[in-house]
């Protein structure tokens, strides 16, 4: 099971899974690397986050994910090393912001579909009312 778990996150993440940049626990790689296990934790996260506090605004959402960008071009285009920690938490961030930007898209889609309703309704209003329960 464990390892059809870890195929499974190594091909959802996109993971290289390099022993080099992996965390281990007791003596056994993690089947993805720091900085993808950093973006699972920050994606479950997210959610009780985003449930509890709801979300930012969208700058603020871009913001969280800078860390991650910056530290991984900076790493591959310079002879700088980043660490298994530094991935961690860039990671953690970027699975937050990820949840949100799944939020925004989810109200984009229903703001959408509300305003192409509302070209056939002979009561635009209705759908107001009906997206701002979902929204």
């Amino acid at each position: 099971m464990y390892n059809k778990l870890g195929r499974f996150l190594r091909i959802f993440f996109g993971c290289h899974a390099r022993p080099d940049r992996s965390f281990y626990f007791k003596g056994n790689q993690f089947p993805i690397c720091a900085r993808c296990t950093g973006e699972l934790v920050g994606m479950l996260a997210g959610i009780p986050i985003a449930v509890i506090w709801g979300y930012p605004k969208f700058y603020v959402v871009i913001l969280l994910m800078l860390p991650l960008v910056f530290d991984g071009f900076i790493q591959k285009l310079t002879s700088y090393e980043s660490t298994n920690i530094r991935r961690l938490f860039t990671g953690i961030l970027f699975g937050i912001s990820f949840i949100f930007i799944i939020i925004y898209f989810h109200i984009t889609c229903f703001k959408g579909a509300a305003e192409v309703l509302k070209l056939f309704s002979d009561d635009p209003g209705k759908i107001e009312q009906a997206l701002d329960k979902f929204i």
